[in-house]
């Protein structure tokens, strides 16, 4: 009671206070760029794990490995702080203050070392009364944080949903953003709303939300990668029909370059979130990352087919056993990304012949075909003729049709 007791009187001020919904002009194509949170968690203790612990110098190596890697020239520009950044405490006029051990110089200074790189900072905080690690929550506090953040030049909020009544989630979330649209400044607001609730209105997510999460956050393993697509492959709730620019559904990080996937498991990952026009946002060390997992990660066909200006969120069109068939429609109009994905886990890899229609060519000009990781030509496709290939276990054919005429 207490909780709805504080919201009603913001609800009343959104109302009489005229203004207008999410107008930030941001997140056209999926935002792209690095967070911290499943590679280095919440590591505090720099004094034994100082080259892993969440303080500014993670975030400076980072950003200088984004620019200097070749990342940001392909389109990363965010550097994300997520949880356990903060003090314990809120400062003597209540506002959020960042660590003064770990960030001894201030998130305001972070932020002008991360944009003289012509990089953006992102920064995190929750919708309740804590963060999900315990640290001050911004529950009765929105309207202040949001000014705080834009007073440090911060480009990007996640907001989680932990240590916060349910039922307050739908109202909680669109205050927030109104409170960043009075900042003045452009703020990418990512939420967590619909991961907290059973049944999410996207409609009204995306009103006030540029990309959200809708599922459990993700693990270091192939498990975690393969539960997340098959739940973007029901698409309960039409979730992928409010998508487009400036809204994003988000499948949270990506993970290549870790430990728990296999060089093809990682190309299923770069594939599945190109065609489900996902945010792009790493959780590695880039410090220490294999050759093959960053040329993944920099691949220019995947990044076209994740970046394509329609924003549109492929779809799951077609299952069989172990095969998924999905498809995405992308500029030039008639033309698609699609995705022969197998979740097959032994023997040498599956022999598959697919109509071009099952893959969702259906124009009689017919389409060439290539492999979206090379650019490799393939073969001409109408949709009566038969595409065929062999996919391996737990691998994926990533591909571009474009339409003849």
């Amino acid at each position: 009671m207490e909780v709805r007791g504080m919201i009603f009187p913001l609800v009343i001020f959104v109302i009489i206070g005229s203004v207008r919904g999410l107008n930030n002009g941001l997140a056209r194509t999926p935002p792209m760029g690095w967070m911290s949170w499943e590679r280095f968690r919440c590591i505090t203790d720099c004094e034994h794990d100082k080259d892993n612990c969440i303080s500014e110098k993670l975030y400076m190596d980072m950003a200088d490995r984004l620019v200097s890697d070749g990342y940001a020239a392909v389109g990363y520009e965010y550097v994300n702080i997520d949880d356990c950044w903060m003090d314990m405490k809120r400062d003597e006029n209540g506002r959020l203050q960042a660590d003064p051990k770990r960030f001894p110089n201030g998130i305001k200074a972070l932020a002008d070392y991360i944009h003289k790189k012509g990089l953006k900072i992102g920064i995190y905080e929750d919708f309740g009364t804590h963060t999900c690690g315990g640290y001050p929550g911004s529950k009765f506090y929105m309207e202040l944080d949001a000014a705080t953040f834009a007073s440090w030049g911060i480009d990007s909020l996640k907001l989680d949903g932990c240590y916060t009544d349910t039922a307050d989630i739908p109202i909680g979330y669109p205050i927030m953003e109104q409170f960043l649209n009075l900042t003045g400044r452009p703020i990418l607001y990512s939420c967590s709303w619909p991961a907290y609730l059973k049944t999410p209105n996207y409609e009204a997510i995306a009103k006030s939300c540029n990309i959200w999460r809708n599922y459990g956050d993700i693990q270091d393993s192939w498990d975690s990668v393969q539960s997340i697509i098959n739940f973007y492959g029901k698409d309960s709730g039409n979730f992928s029909g409010v998508a487009g620019p400036g809204n994003f559904n988000d499948p949270d990080m990506l993970i290549i370059g870790n430990f728990g996937l296999s060089y093809d498991q990682q190309r299923v990952q770069m594939a599945m979130w190109a065609i489900m026009a996902a945010p792009l946002l790493m959780s590695n060390d880039l410090r220490n990352i294999r050759k093959e997992s960053k040329d993944l990660l920099q691949n220019k066909g995947a990044i076209s087919i994740n970046q394509d200006p329609l924003g549109i969120q492929g779809k799951m069109i077609y299952s069989i056993g172990k095969i998924q068939v999905w498809n995405k429609p992308i500029t030039p109009v008639g033309n698609f990304a699609f995705a022969i994905l197998n979740f097959g886990d032994g023997g040498p890899g599956s022999q598959i012949s697919v109509k071009g229609a099952t893959l969702g060519l259906v124009d009689d000009h017919g389409y060439n075909v290539t492999d979206a990781f090379t650019g490799e030509f393939k073969a001409a496709v109408k949709p009566n003729s038969y595409f065929n290939l062999t996919v391996v276990p737990s691998g994926v054919f990533l591909g571009k049709a474009y339409l003849l005429k």
